[in-house]
């Protein structure tokens, strides 16, 4: 006696589809995934990760493309125009403006990224601390209100007034503007992410996960760093994204008021206040820089939206 083939019914139309053999036994796919897919969905995101993506390829691999010195002075050529040998023209000394545009970039990339990893680091620090171990949470939070109740930009004038040459004498005067204005922002800037990643650790240390490891005896360091720590990523990647904006943009500020880095070493911001006296003769002087800074910080704006609504669960379910 053979057995019978079992016809499955035909599936209800607009029901959900059955699974395949093949799709049974497929591996699910990591969170990542539905979170790039979810990403994709937001074009103001894509495109602000592509002009970011082309930005960082300009100031890193342009300078082995466009190999012109940018610190070569040649007075017969002062003050040109656009052309081959000089495509965005020169300065008031000769200087090749691409050359200073990609150089200048690689600063000011680099002290958005690296005080924005700085600043987030303390944030977090401090928001997890304040929001799990409730004994330390009046004097955190006292001091983060303290912080935020202070002029973020005369404060960070002073710092740069008090330390410059002490920072200068000690590392070079390059490397200690660099590190004094890394220092500086990063200082100013965890607040808010330390009091976002408070109001989440204060939700997830009553979900049940967490009251089962306690109530195991896990102990407390390792159920904030391995429970609550990586389930408040979600606001963090949105945090630092937003931080390296607004590290670029107090760069250049410090920059623009002639207290960032000395005027052999360009950086947008300062190539912003070494054009100011020429605005009116050379307007592309002032326009190349300035679209530069807005565009990083556009997109770099846009890439956190795109990942703020991608990463809330929320939004995904929508």
């Amino acid at each position: 006696m053979t057995d019978a083939a079992v016809k499955l019914p035909d599936p209800e139309p607009g029901g959900p589809k059955p699974f395949t053999p093949d799709e049974a036994f497929r591996p699910s796919r990591n969170q990542w995934w539905d979170v790039w897919d979810q990403f994709k969905t937001h074009k103001g995101a894509l495109a602000g990760m592509i002009v970011f993506f082309s930005i960082i390829l300009f100031v890193t691999v342009g300078p082995w493309i466009w190999t012109a010195d940018p610190g070569f002075i040649n007075i017969r050529a002062r003050n040109q125009g656009m052309s081959w040998t000089h495509p965005l023209g020169t300065d008031q000394l000769g200087r090749d403006m691409l050359a200073r545009m990609m150089y200048g970039g690689r600063v000011s990339v680099a002290v958005g990224m690296v005080a924005m990893l700085l600043g987030l680091i303390l944030g977090t620090l401090i928001g997890v601390i304040a929001g799990y171990f409730r004994a330390l949470d009046g004097l955190l939070m006292r001091t983060t209100d303290l912080f935020l109740a202070l002029p973020l930009l005369p404060l960070l004038l002073i710092m740069v007034l008090l330390f410059r040459d002490l920072l200068a004498q000690n590392f070079g005067e390059a490397t200690g503007v660099f590190v004094l204005i890394v220092v500086a922002i990063a200082i100013t800037s965890w607040m808010q992410t330390a009091r976002i990643v408070r109001g989440d650790v204060l939700a997830l240390k009553e979900r049940e996960f967490v009251l089962a490891a306690r109530s195991i005896g896990t102990p407390a360091r390792r159920i904030a760093t391995r429970h609550i720590l990586p389930n408040v990523m979600s606001p963090i990647m949105v945090s630092a994204t937003l931080g390296i904006a607004s590290a670029i943009i107090t760069e250049s500020a410090l920059s623009f008021l002639g207290l960032g880095f000395p005027p052999d070493f360009p950086t947008w911001g300062r190539l912003l206040y070494d054009g100011r006296d020429w605005i009116e003769q050379y307007p592309a002087r002032v326009v190349w820089p300035g679209l530069l800074i807005s565009l990083t910080v556009l997109s770099v704006n846009f890439i956190g939206d795109g990942l703020r609504d991608a990463l809330d669960p929320r939004v995904r379910g929508r």
